[in-house]
């Protein structure tokens, strides 16, 4: 299941001519199936050509952003991201909604960008994301939630996140000001 979703970050070089691409050069990535999975390839424009879109799942056109410098580590709260990144490592099927509703919130946050949408023999639709700076991509099946179920996967995004603690995700969030309406007052 992980191969579903996490294909490796963008190459820092070539794969046609080898050399190592320049910051802010384009770049043309391809996603390809093969027996041992879903793997991706990166060229420089020099290098692309139409004939490599064929044998392609995705394609798509982006410019090389070279990695800044690590920095240390500091203390990290729990974020969007990270906790994409923990769920996808799970590979929990529980996980499929919450996984797919934090991708919408990183790309609703232009972290990450969609790239394409590809469904896969068995039916399920797989939505293919590239992490803006890093050039990760990630699929992400589709789990083609009802807007019923929304409400439900929401407040469970938020209590990971911490942003709801389990009290107040259990009992009614609704508060009803006591205080009388202009309406109501005397003239």
């Amino acid at each position: 299941m992980s191969s579903d979703w996490n294909i490796k970050s963008r190459s820092d070089e070539c794969v046609g001519s080898g050399q190592g691409f320049g910051d802010g050069v384009v770049v043309f990535s391809r996603l390809l199936f093969t027996e041992e999975g879903y793997i991706r390839e990166d060229y420089s424009e020099s290098q692309w050509s139409e004939q490599l879109r064929d044998s392609a799942v995705s394609v798509w056109r982006g410019q090389f952003r070279a990695p800044p410098p690590k920095a240390e580590e500091a203390i990290k709260k729990e974020n969007a991201e990270s906790l994409l990144r923990q769920l996808i490592e799970t590979e929990d099927e529980e996980n499929r909604n919450v996984i797919y509703i934090l991708a919408v919130m990183l790309e609703r946050k232009r972290i990450l960008a969609e790239r394409d949408v590809h469904t896969r023999d068995d039916g399920v639709k797989l939505r293919v994301y590239e992490h803006k700076k890093s050039g990760e991509v990630f699929l992400i099946p589709d789990p083609e939630l009802k807007l019923a179920e929304l409400e439900v996967v929401q407040e469970d995004v938020a209590r990971r996140l911490g942003w709801r603690s389990d009290e107040e995700s259990d009992g009614d969030t609704e508060t009803v000001s006591s205080e009388a309406s202009p309406v109501d007052s005397e003239e």
